[in-house]
């Protein structure tokens, strides 16, 4: 993943335009959100997000792991944490099958890029280096439990955003064409004469493969610039930043608590409202006062409804509110 700062241009063929799509990458937002925790000062929009996710990271010992060797605060980590999405929504495992399937000679030379940028590989690097097809599986398998702390717990929230932004970029080639849609995506974007141009550092963007099309992904995380992606004879991949991330870890008051009470119950819904974090059965207990048993058995009756899912974190489990009990409380988006 490259990014930075000076001019760099691109052009496109009508074949690039035809092979043009959209999709929702979980592997884009596993690199975005802990490059993001990495940095001291995360964006205030997501510090909400940051504050709840790191104590349970620094538990799990993610935080001094694969991915903290791979992806630094800033700068570049290496490409093949984010192969080319297939669909509109791979899953997370389709995603790791791929990142696992990466020619060797392909991880060494983004390991070698990254070690040029940290000014010399750290030990976790050489060691993928050294045996990628035996470090992969390790690093999957790492993947898996950062996804179920950090991002499966609000994945229902951020898929609301992502979808609506492609709902609406999607509109704006409809109306106005592919012209409009690419200087509207960013300030650090433009298109003119069949060329894409991105405010970037001062490097070349070398595509050799014309006609392979482009890849345009929306992040909850990958803010503030645009992040790409050029491997030949891969299709460009460009991440940028999805419209209305700004309320996503906002708390909205219930409009309907009340109304649902009468329906569910006053310590259903009150468990209800606490979940808009995520939580597990003992802190939800210490949160609203019910019994330890008391909340087990209500929280397994709502997720057998729809209302809450469950989610592994190492010894406990995270549980959280649904669009379905979003929708029902008032709190859901729109």
């Amino acid at each position: 993943m490259r990014e930075g700062f000076a001019l760099a241009e691109m052009e496109f063929s009508a074949s690039d335009l035809a092979r043009m799509r959209f999709s929702v990458s979980p592997m884009w937002e596993v690199v975005t959100s802990f490059r993001l925790l990495r940095s001291a000062r995360p964006s205030a929009v997501h510090l909400p997000w940051a504050e709840q996710v790191r104590p349970r990271l620094a538990a799990a010992e993610l935080d001094r792991g694969w991915l903290a060797a791979l992806i630094p605060s800033s700068g570049y980590f290496p490409d093949f944490l984010n192969p080319v999405p297939a669909g509109h929504a791979p899953s997370l495992r389709e995603e790791l099958d791929a990142v696992q399937g990466t020619a060797t000679d392909a991880v060494r030379r983004d390991l070698d890029h990254l070690g040029r940028h940290l000014g010399g590989p750290p030990e976790r690097v050489r060691s993928l280096s050294a045996d990628p097809e035996g470090r992969l599986g390790e690093l999957a398998a790492e993947i898996e439990r950062y996804w179920e702390l950090a991002l499966a717990p609000y994945w229902q929230r951020m898929r609301t955003v992502l979808d609506a932004d492609v709902f609406h970029r999607a509109r704006q080639v409809a109306e106005f064409g592919a012209g409009a849609l690419f200087n509207g995506l960013h300030a650090k974007i433009s298109w003119d004469d069949n060329t894409l141009r991105l405010v970037r550092r001062p490097q070349t963007l070398h595509r050799t493969t014309k006609g392979a099309g482009l890849l345009l992904i929306p992040s909850v995380f990958a803010g503030p610039g645009v992040l790409t992606v050029v491997r030949d004879p891969e299709p460009l991949q460009l991440a940028y930043p999805a419209r209305g991330v700004g309320p996503l870890w906002e708390r909205p008051a219930s409009s309907r608590s009340a109304a649902v009470a009468a329906v569910l119950g006053r310590s259903r819904t009150l468990l209800l409202t606490e979940l808009q974090s995520p939580a597990s059965t003992t802190e939800l207990a210490r949160r609203t006062g019910l019994s330890a048993a008391g909340v087990s058995q209500f929280l397994t009756a709502m997720r057998d409804a729809g209302l809450v899912s469950a989610h592994r974190a190492g010894r406990s489990v995270l549980y959280a509110r649904t669009s379905v009990a979003d929708e029902l409380l008032g709190t859901g988006p729109g």
